[in-house]
């Protein structure tokens, strides 16, 4: 197949990329060219910002494609932009929306492409759901050939996941468990969440490329595999060879006193605090033989490893640090005020 993917080199994409490319497909990237020298050598690089409708235009010239794969669309008017860039020019077009778009509270913690969309709580989903609705709307308006993926917590290599940590990402994390300090896990630990690894995501991404059955339909791609908070947590201090020492609270109160950008109040109560089961049925049905492979005590494992190598993945965050001695201190001396 021709395929074109909008990104290309993310998290979720890069596992993608060297799928498609080992497997011969003519396959093109479309992105700002920052990780240009980890693309396979057999992709054709278009190296252009897509708001530069003009210069998109320029480079694709004349050319079409099996499939688009949007994953850097955030807003309606980047999936606007898109629709305008390939509308008859693609035989399906592939949005990446994102889990989080379920209602929370959902009514049932069984998630299935049915549950409704709704999150109050963070912004970046109910964008996400208007990309969504202006996609199917095009759909059954216009015949746009649509496939919307949801995915939840995807991870790769470069970072474990986690749930509470500052901007710099989970290194900080993973330095307090080596140096024996306490770690905050939000809640008590207990709610179930779901991590997938990025390879076994793009296999059963791959197979809805140019699948008929995939045309005006939803799919979330995911792990089987449901873990407490409390077990990721302690699977990183394995494979870092520590027991990490595990300190818990409440959702709300971390929302409450961690600085705004951090956005907590998305991020967890919006998210990683609700137990959530998924249900991937609908996916096994188009993609006959799809099944997640890797368990997360293996893949974070490969995480540490490949993290401990790699001192430029190793970024401080004193203002995180902080923060956690800060948070810690004040609810052990409001425990010992009562």
């Amino acid at each position: 197949m021709k395929i074109l993917i909008i990104g290309g080199t993310g998290t979720i994409s890069s596992a993608i990329t060297r799928q498609l490319a080992a497997s011969g497909h003519d396959l093109w990237l479309l992105n700002r060219g920052t990780r240009k020298n980890e693309v396979p050598t057999s992709v054709r690089q278009v190296i252009v910002d897509i708001d530069d409708t003009d210069k998109v235009l320029q480079l694709l010239g004349d050319a079409q494609f099996d499939t688009v794969c949007e994953f850097i669309g955030f807003l309606p008017s980047q999936v606007e932009r898109d629709i305008r860039l390939f509308k008859g020019r693609t035989k399906q077009y592939v949005y990446i929306s994102s889990a989080s778009a379920y209602n929370k509270p959902a009514a049932s913690h069984v998630i299935t492409e049915g549950t409704t969309l709704a999150n109050p709580y963070w912004e970046y989903s109910r964008n996400k759901i208007a990309c969504e609705e202006l996609l199917m709307k095009e759909y059954r308006e216009n015949g746009f050939p649509v496939t919307i993926i949801r995915p939840s917590h995807t991870y790769c290599e470069r970072a474990v996941p986690l749930s509470v940590h500052g901007l710099k990402g989970s290194w900080q994390v993973l330095k307090r468990m080596m140096e024996g300090k306490p770690v905050i896990v939000h809640g008590d630990g207990s709610s179930l969440w779901t991590v997938t690894w990025n390879q076994d995501f793009a296999k059963g991404f791959i197979g809805l490329l140019g699948n008929p059955k995939a045309i005006g339909e939803p799919f979330q791609i995911m792990s089987d595999e449901q873990l407490s908070w409390n077990q990721i947590y302690e699977c990183a201090g394995r494979a870092l060879g520590v027991t990490p020492k595990l300190y818990h609270v409440a959702s709300d109160f971390l929302a409450a006193t961690c600085p705004k950008e951090w956005d907590f109040t998305g991020n967890l109560i919006g998210d990683k605090a609700a137990t959530v089961i998924f249900d991937c049925r609908k996916l096994k049905r188009a993609v006959p033989g799809f099944q997640c492979t890797t368990r997360f005590d293996e893949g974070v494992r490969r995480c540490v490893t490949y993290i401990l190598a790699h001192p430029e993945l190793q970024e401080e965050d004193p203002e995180f640090d902080a923060w956690c001695d800060k948070v810690i201190a004040a609810q052990e001396t409001a425990k010992a005020s009562l």
